[in-house]
């Protein structure tokens, strides 16, 4: 798989959903549905955008007792989504037995990544109110470390800390990376953003893009836009 552009599809429901997907008449864009969306209308809306032919990165962020986790997988695993992810700070044996219930009997599974630190968080936060006190690359490269060595496919990083997860696990080790504005566009609540362009020179293999595409007026033009600068 190379590079992509992956567009939020963080809608309240299945009717927003799909008038905006019916705005795209050309390719069909790589979608993420999120937990508002999937909360609201469940795995048929997974069925359908697929069935409408979009890649969909279902995007849950799992986080529980490693055989709980294992079991919500392999439920997962049956609605024939291209990546799902879930926190890498659920541990290693957590990541390990996620892979296990993903992937089907027959060694098929879905890519799965782990979300190091959202990029919601920054270094004061994560010192405040998580206590975590190293630095908060330190704690993205141990993450991604972890989630390499548990098999994992990438994880969920800033673009601004891709090119050092490659060089940590490796050139084929994903980064898909959330936190992405136009430069003439407002961060929003982002902490660590870049644009799309700049993702790609640091490395970013998929980049996760919402508001600056579905608050757009004229969405397929945005999504476009944001092609032409993230996969030259």
């Amino acid at each position: 798989m190379g590079k992509d552009v992956i567009i939020a599809c963080d809608f309240a429901d299945a009717e927003t959903t799909y008038a905006f997907l019916s705005r795209f008449t050309g390719k069909k864009p790589f979608v993420k549905i999120g937990m508002e969306l999937f909360y609201a209308e469940g795995p048929a809306i997974v069925r359908e955008i697929k069935r409408r032919g979009h890649r969909i990165f279902l995007d849950l962020k799992l986080h529980d007792i490693p055989n709980t986790v294992r079991k919500a997988m392999a439920v997962l695993s049956r609605l024939d989504v291209d990546i799902c992810n879930l926190h890498a700070a659920g541990t290693t044996r957590m990541m390990e037995a996620a892979l296990e219930g993903l992937t089907r009997p027959d060694g098929s599974r879905p890519l799965l990544i782990a979300v190091t630190q959202l990029t919601s968080t920054d270094q004061e936060s994560m010192e405040r109110d998580l206590l975590i006190r190293a630095p908060i690359d330190e704690v993205v490269m141990h993450y991604a470390e972890n989630a390499r060595k548990a098999g994992l496919d990438g994880v969920v990083c800033s673009p601004l800390e891709a090119g050092k997860v490659h060089d940590r696990c490796g050139a084929s080790f994903l980064t898909v990376t959330p936190g992405i504005r136009f430069a003439d566009g407002d961060t929003g609540d982002q902490k660590r953003v870049t644009t799309p362009a700049l993702a790609a020179s640091l490395g970013s293999d998929y980049i996760v893009v919402g508001r600056p595409i579905t608050a757009a007026v004229d969405p397929a033009a945005a999504y476009e836009r944001c092609v032409r600068e993230f996969v030259k």
